[in-house]
């Protein structure tokens, strides 16, 4: 049994990235996690073959934007294509934000965004490890039902 099976649920959110011409990209994430309250500091991992990994490596910034029940469809969408092949904002229906600090752009129809700028990368076995500062919050919603990852099957699973 694979440790995503073991470890859940899981928050669900999209990873705003963009890469050193300005074309912004989406990754589906539930391996993440908050590690500082004062200053606010929030960790992802990312396989290296993505290709946010890539816009990572060239834009030390993305967004982490927090899906609600509603985003389900966009969520699966984001996990399951690719941004080198497709825009992901457009085939996912969602409206990319202005940032204010960062980048790349926030997914407006997130109930909450934070703008992040990369701190620290270390790869751990398959996955790098991705600390970023948060340097802005957005909160569009204080009252919502977040999306989980609930097992493997992330997309199925979703509820």
């Amino acid at each position: 049994m694979r440790i995503s099976e073991q470890i859940f649920p899981r928050p669900v959110c999209l990873i705003t990235t963009c890469d050193k011409e300005g074309r912004p990209n989406i990754m589906t994430a539930s391996f993440l996690m908050p590690i500082s309250f004062n200053p606010k500091y929030i960790a992802f991992s990312i396989a290296p073959s993505r290709y946010s990994f890539k816009n990572l490596k060239e834009i030390k910034e993305f967004g982490l934007n927090v899906c609600s029940k509603e985003m389900k469809e966009a969520a699966w969408i984001c996990g399951t294509r690719s941004g080198k092949s497709c825009d992901k904002f457009k085939e996912a229906n969602l409206t990319p934000e202005n940032s204010k600090v960062i980048k790349p752009p926030l997914v407006k129809e997130s109930p909450i965004s934070f703008e992040c700028k990369v701190e620290f990368m270390k790869e751990f076995g398959d996955h790098f490890i991705v600390v970023g500062k948060v340097v802005r919050e957005v909160i569009r919603k204080k009252k919502f039902k977040p999306l989980v990852h609930k097992s493997m099957d992330i997309f199925p699973e979703i509820q």
